[in-house]
Order: C-alpha cells, then structure tokens, then sequence
C-alpha cells in the first residue's frame, strides 16, 4: 500500500475564524484607545528627539572640524553617527508612515517629510509603507523579503546565484541606504525584461537626484569647509553613514527574518479579513528586548510587532502596548517572538547561510522523509 503525506497545514490555520476575529477586534480596540489618548505627551516627545538629533548633528560635524586631534574625530563621528541613526529610525521613518499627521504640523507631515537616506520619501512611502506593510511577508508580492537581493525564504526558487548570500548581505548591509533606494526599480527583473523600463525611469531620476545631494553635502562641501584637513571630516562622514548603514539593516532584519517568524503564499491570503490580517503581522514578526535607550535607537522597531499591527500610532507608545499585546496572544495562543539582539541576530545569519544551499535541511528532511515512506523525492 503506498503511503500519503498529510499535507502542511498553514499558520493561519491554527485558529479558528471566530478566533481570529475576536484576535483582531482586540486589537482594534487598542488602536481606536491608543488613538483616542495621543496628545501632548506624544508630540513634546518627538520634539525632543528631533532637537537632540539636531543638536547631535550640529556637534559632531563641529567636532569633526577639528578631528585632526582624534579625541575630538571620534566624539564627533560618533555623534554624527547617533544623528543619522535617530533621524532614520526614530524620526523620518515614524514621522512617514503618518504617525505624527494629527499635530497639523507641516514639518510633521508624512506626506511632506524628507529624511536624510539615499531613498527618496515619496519612493519609499510605496515601496514601504503600502507594499511591505500591506502585503508583509507574502512570498511574490511583499518585495521586503530578500529585496531583491537575498534568498531569505524557503518558498523563493533557488538559483546558482544565491551561493552568493552571504556575501550579497554583507553587501547590503554595509550599502543598506543604497539597496532601499534601488527597492522599487526591481533591478533584479531588469535581465528578464520584465521591469516596465519607461516606468522605471522616472523613479531612477528621483533617486539618483537624491544620492547627488547627499553625496556632494557629505563628501564635498563639508569637507571642503575644513580646508587642508578635508578628510578628517570625509573619513568621519563615511563612518557614520556605514555604522547608520549596518545598524539599520541589523534592526530591520532581526524584525523579520528571525526563526520563528512566517511566510505566506498568495493564495493564503487572498480573501484576508481584517482579524487575519492583524493575525499574519503578528506570525511574521519579531520583537527585540532591551532598554529604553535601545528602542530609542532602533526607531521603536524592536517592537516590530507592533509596528506592523499600527505603524500609524506614534511609535514611543509600543512598549506600553506590547503588554497587551503579548498578553493577547498568550490567551490566543499566537506566537509571539521576542528574544535579545544577538540570539535574534544569529538566527537571521543562520537563516541566509542556510538559504545559500539549494537545499535546506527542512526540505532534505522531507526528501528523506518521503523515500522512507515509498514516494517519489
């Protein structure tokens, strides 16, 4: 007799629907309260981390000035550095996704703020805040996974090319604002001919204008303001956008591609409410603990869980509300995946180099499992 093979059953399915809807009627009872109590509090806070970023920024490239002594280099490319990181992280990237619209301030404004990145906002407001939160971790659709670069999925077809994936991330890492600049021109569909190049022009415009502005303020005019000793201040720049750069792909990535975190296909998705949607966030993210000051710094995204369930609440508001919501799933039985910095992150080097091979453990098993069982591979 020859043996069958229970198929797979997906994570959306370990609930019931009448589950998942009173899952996700929870949930949207904490973002009508959430929105219901922002006021002062929230918008003295995001002003006063933009005058700290301002004024980290003003100091370091003073100091760097004056980095023929290193003392002072070092103070200010670190400085520089926590600058660009907070402008980044905490601020343009919250500020863009509309989380700070109910102030009426046009310098708040998230259809209005630009960041200093190489991606141009108005690029990546698409590629981010509807594509990747719209479609999170939905294998053909949310362009986040891998982008467009990484095999970071079981269920992407594996290619001779990505033999290359640990190298290919320690590129993007170390050129992670320059990677997301490229995200909506699909460069990898560019060989196939299936990018729609006239489409693509516009955009490539847009985004080598901004790497223009950047590149000259960086690494001609402020350098050039400190004469014979230009490359202290060129060296200081250099480091901060690479350590902005290597920290932002670590806190993005360990929210995403973690163990434990889920991938969808299409067809899973299709016909989604509302409950499975705030359902889908949950399995396909992962929290980062630490202290105050870290989630300062990772822009709050080290509760990225909750950032794909209301990325329109102000994010300093996540902490509180992660409470109830690991407090939710615990109920629900949903998973809920927090861990330290350094498991998260070894868990997602794990996973690329895992993903280099053509054939992951987990499929090789099943090959195994299969023959043992008299079926074809």
């Amino acid at each position: 007799m020859t043996a069958t093979l229970t198929p797979p059953t997906s994570p959306l399915d370990s609930l019931t629907p009448e589950q998942i809807e009173s899952f996700g009627e929870e949930m949207d009872a904490i973002r009508r309260r959430v929105l219901g109590e922002r006021g002062e509090s929230d918008a003295a806070y995001i002003r006063s981390v933009i005058r700290v970023q301002r004024g980290l920024e003003i100091g370091g490239r003073a100091l760097l000035w004056a980095g023929v002594l290193p003392p002072a280099w070092l103070a200010g490319t670190a400085a520089l550095s926590l600058s660009k990181i907070l402008d980044n992280m905490e601020i343009g990237h919250n500020v863009m996704h509309g989380q700070y619209d109910w102030m009426n301030d046009p310098k708040l404004s998230g259809e209005q703020f630009e960041w200093d990145t190489a991606c141009p906002a108005d690029q990546w407001r698409h590629s981010h805040n509807y594509m990747h939160h719209t479609h999170t971790n939905i294998v053909g659709k949310d362009r986040d996974i891998g982008y467009g670069i990484l095999r970071m999925s079981e269920d992407q077809p594996w290619s001779p090319y990505y033999l290359g994936n640990p190298l290919w991330a320690a590129l993007l890492a170390t050129f992670f604002q320059y990677g997301v600049a490229l995200h909506d021109l699909e460069v990898e569909n560019r060989p196939s001919g299936d990018a729609d190049r006239a489409e693509k022009r516009e955009l490539a415009k847009g985004i080598w204008g901004k790497v223009r502005r950047q590149t000259v303020r960086d690494y001609v005019l402020y350098p050039a303001l400190s004469g014979p000793l230009f490359v202290f201040p060129l060296a200081g720049n250099a480091t901060a956008n690479l350590a902005r750069n290597l920290w932002a792909f670590t806190i993005i990535f360990c929210g995403h591609f973690p163990e434990g975190t889920h991938e969808f296909s299409e067809e899973e998705t299709g016909d989604e409410t509302r409950g499975q949607w705030y359902y889908r966030q949950v399995l396909g993210s992962a929290n980062l603990s630490g202290g105050p000051l870290f989630h300062i710094l990772a822009g709050n995204l080290s509760f990225q869980i909750e950032h794909h369930l209301f990325p329109d609440l102000p994010a300093n508001r996540y902490a509180e509300i992660s409470v109830e919501v690991q407090e939710a799933c615990e109920r629900y039985g949903v998973p809920y995946n927090v861990g330290p910095l350094h498991s998260q992150f070894g868990s997602v080097v794990a996973k690329i180099l895992r993903l280099a091979l053509p054939e992951s453990p987990r499929r090789l098993g099943g090959i195994v499992k299969k023959v043992a069982l008299g079926l074809k591979p």
